[in-house]
């Protein structure tokens, strides 16, 4: 349908508001360093695997490389060390740049301007199994709801590990809530129940959970109510903008496994989301984005004067706010611990595709899956 060489337009929602910019194209790596670039005068913060723009511009192929260009200049980032793009701003991008990185297996994601997940360009999968997708369905129609508990199990684990390390630090008052994440989930999980009464206790885990932020957070981030689209507060603004990075970094980790992303246990699968990474995604949430809030907040990396904007009925993360908690978020992934199974480090991004992987071991080889745990990884 488009011609070889055709640019396509990938546009935000909402009109381009100009802010000051010192760079063109800012990507973050595991262990950060700056590239300064004396011919154009960018300054570009180096990935691995993850790359972020946060520049409007337009992204081609050159040679094996993808050249993005911007007011300030172009920059080439290498498709060898590249697994991701994440763009924030109005992107132009040619369809000899799309062959290159379906060819490669990166995927693009798209945050609109309240950074709201948008899409993904989610090249042809070569793992793809016809015979794991069957399974997979079958395992829904038979399984769901040992699938489905097993992660809520999972939220309330890491919620309870993560919820304890402040009571441990003088928060009494989370004793009740923790008590009733040890003690009363497990009951309410053994029982029998159907998968919209599950939902109603995933649901009541993360309202409470949301209750105790006034105990351990200072008042310009507390959450009153939660609030999505759009994000009403500060703290909804940081919630919402995590969930989104980690739903893309969650959908990356799916596509290089066997496993379809359209097809999901605790969530009901539906039209044009990947459910399955809602999914995988979830049990991660208090591992990685709360903890990375609670960090920025309480380390005061984050200030709501200086890194927000604050418009009549929305609340977002500016430019600059939203470089700094990337830039967190990134150090979070990244971050190894002892795998209790495995004996030896890994990271929490992999171990959202070790998940993946002991989801697949369910299907096919009837091994039990339990969630992600914190506490068994400390």
């Amino acid at each position: 349908m488009l011609a070889n060489g055709m640019e396509v337009s990938f546009k935000k929602m909402r009109k381009y508001k100009k802010t000051e910019n010192l760079c063109e194209a800012e990507v973050l790596y595991k262990v950060p360093y700056y590239k300064f670039c004396v011919k154009t005068g960018v300054e570009v913060k180096m990935s691995e695997q993850a790359r972020y723009i946060f520049s409007k511009g337009g992204l081609s192929r050159k040679d094996f490389s993808i050249q993005f260009r911007g007011d300030r200049g172009i920059n080439y980032i290498p498709i060898a060390d590249t697994r991701e793009l994440y763009c924030f701003e109005d992107i132009t991008i040619s369809t000899k740049l799309l062959n290159l990185l379906a060819n490669s297996g990166v995927l693009i994601h798209f945050f609109d301007y309240f950074g709201h997940y948008t899409g993904t360009f989610y090249p042809k999968n070569h793992l793809v199994s016809g015979s794991l997708t069957i399974k997979q369905c079958k395992a829904f129609t038979e399984d769901r709801m040992v699938i489905a508990k097993a992660f809520v199990s999972g939220i309330a684990a890491n919620i309870y590990f993560l919820m304890y390390h402040y009571y441990r630090h003088g928060k009494k008052e989370l004793k009740e809530y923790i008590d009733w994440l040890r003690a009363d989930i497990p009951k309410l999980l053994g029982k029998q129940i159907n998968i919209k009464q599950l939902l109603m206790i995933e649901g009541t885990i993360w309202a409470r959970f949301y209750q105790t932020f006034k105990v351990f957070l200072p008042e310009d981030f507390v959450l009153n109510k939660r609030v999505k689209r759009p994000p009403d507060n500060p703290i909804n603004a940081l919630i919402s903008f995590g969930n989104s990075l980690l739903y893309a970094k969650t959908l990356t980790q799916i596509y290089h496994t066997h496993l379809d992303p359209a097809i999901s246990f605790l969530h009901e699968p539906g039209e044009s989301r990947f459910s399955l990474s809602l999914d995988l995604c979830e049990v991660f949430k208090p591992a990685v984005v709360y903890k990375t809030i609670f960090d920025c907040v309480n380390n005061r990396k984050l200030n709501v004067s200086k890194h927000f904007s604050k418009e009549l009925n929305y609340c977002i993360l500016n430019e600059q706010g939203r470089k700094i908690f990337i830039k967190a978020f990134e150090d979070r992934m990244n971050q190894v611990f002892n795998h209790p199974v495995l004996k030896r480090k890994v990271s929490y991004k992999t171990a959202v595709k070790l998940d993946a992987y002991k989801l697949i071991k369910f299907i096919t080889e009837g091994k039990e899956f339990s969630a992600f745990n914190m506490e068994a990884c400390k």
